[in-house]
């Protein structure tokens, strides 16, 4: 998810999300938690060529990578993203989050989960002119990766929203400048990470914002150097499962603009990821627009006989079930596994009462209808989680003390996997 900057910390209850912006790499031994980044520097406007940061590629190993993208998503129930966080702009705790704990990330498998989605920002770690990131920061995030590791998770690692540096810039202008960052930047993190086994999966950017066929032409040359520029390090990343996102992570654009991955050496290690945020009205909305209400209300089971004009209008059971069967069709069938990196509902905090009750009833049952119909059709679901410094954001932990919080949300997304 992303979002106007403004927006990040004092509406973190809105499950509104990873933003972050550009700046200068330093190397000096900072703590990752007061580590803070540079001004955002001006927007490159011609193809940035930077030095090569695969000056040592290693052979090609496959201890420990001998699953591949299916039998991988397969073995993913589900998954928790650590948002707003490691993507925050400012640093990893400037969104109001603690760092990321070993002792977080225990409390994510007790909970049930076995996945980790980890948004990153890059950008405003790297020096714009050589495109060189901190080291300091790519040994903290291999550290948080390790946490996962060692705890026997899978763990995705992405570039998040990072001041928009590619979600914002599919165009034929930008085209070049964009494919020489990604390269740069890839070839830095993929070789920072390489030693991990296949527990460990790259992600090519979060929301890459195009909807017609010419901007997906850009994009997937954009997922093409992210590719390239990993398979090139060599070892463990020669066989690592790639994720790669479809235009705007929206299902329909997916279906209809993305109906392959890009070229690989080897065969069955990418996947495809799309989010999920519908209805808007329910999962979204904050206010009435001219064209629509809020909807406090959603299911069949779950409309209200006196508040009418807060029940979904649309975006229910039926829109659910055939959007998961069109990824079905599209991709699972095809043998390109799908990741769901993103879906969750807000909970309103202006309700009180019988109103309350029935939206909290409500946003349990979505959670378990969207779990049950992505695993009844292949998809791997991450439940998008902000963290936030109180209850009031439906987040399952309260990350300071790792102590589970929204027992009813956590409940609801178990309720919907299918028995071990």
């Amino acid at each position: 998810m992303r979002v106007s900057p403004l927006l990040c910390a004092p509406m973190l209850a809105l499950l509104f999300a990873a933003c972050a912006s550009g700046g200068s790499a330093s190397s000096a031994a900072t703590p990752a938690s007061t580590m803070t980044p540079a001004p955002v520097p001006t927007p490159t406007t011609t193809a940035a060529l930077y030095p090569s940061y695969n000056p040592n590629p290693v052979p090609a190993d496959t201890t420990g990578m001998s699953h591949n993208a299916q039998q991988i998503a397969s073995s993913i129930r589900i998954g928790f993203n650590i948002g707003n966080t490691m993507e925050a702009i400012g640093g990893e705790t400037a969104w109001g989050n603690p760092p990321v704990s070993n002792a977080l990330i225990q409390a994510v498998k007790q909970a049930g989960f076995n996945a980790i989605r980890l948004p990153v920002a890059w950008d405003q770690y790297a020096d714009q002119k050589t495109g060189q990131i901190s080291a300091t920061w790519l040994a903290r995030v291999k550290q948080v990766v390790q946490y996962c590791v060692d705890n026997d998770l899978y763990v995705l690692v992405n570039v998040h929203w990072d001041g928009g540096w590619l979600e914002k810039n599919i165009t034929a202008d930008k085209k070049d400048a964009v494919n020489a960052k990604q390269k740069a930047y890839w070839e830095q993190i993929a070789t920072t990470l390489r030693d991990f086994d296949e527990h460990v999966m790259f992600a090519s950017a979060n929301e890459p914002d195009t909807k017609d066929a010419t901007g997906m032409a850009i994009l997937m040359s954009h997922h093409q150097t992210f590719v390239d520029a990993v398979r090139a390090t060599g070892g463990r990343n020669a066989y690592r499962v790639l994720v790669v996102q479809g235009p705007q992570t929206n299902i329909d654009l997916s279906v209809k603009l993305m109906p392959t991955l890009p070229a690989d050496k080897l065969a069955g290690r990418l996947m495809a990821e799309i989010h999920f945020y519908d209805p808007f009205n329910f999962v979204l909305m904050t206010k009435d627009e001219t064209w629509g209400n809020q909807a406090y209300y959603w299911g069949a089971p779950n409309h209200s006989t006196t508040d009418a004009k807060r029940n979904s209008a649309w975006g229910e059971e039926d829109y659910v079930d055939a959007q998961f069967a069109s990824l079905k069709k599209t991709f699972i069938d095809k043998g390109i596994p799908v990741v769901l990196g993103e879906f969750a509902a807000q909970r309103r905090t202006n309700l009180t009462g019988d109103a309350l009750a029935l939206h909290l009833r409500s946003r349990n049952y979505y959670h378990t209808y969207v779990v049950k119909k992505a695993a009844a059709n292949g998809v791997a679901p991450f439940f998008w989680d902000v963290g936030a410094p109180d209850d009031q954001s439906g987040s399952i932990f309260d990350r300071r003390t790792t102590q589970v919080r929204g027992q009813q949300t956590l409940d609801a997304l178990m309720a919907g996997l299918p028995p071990k």
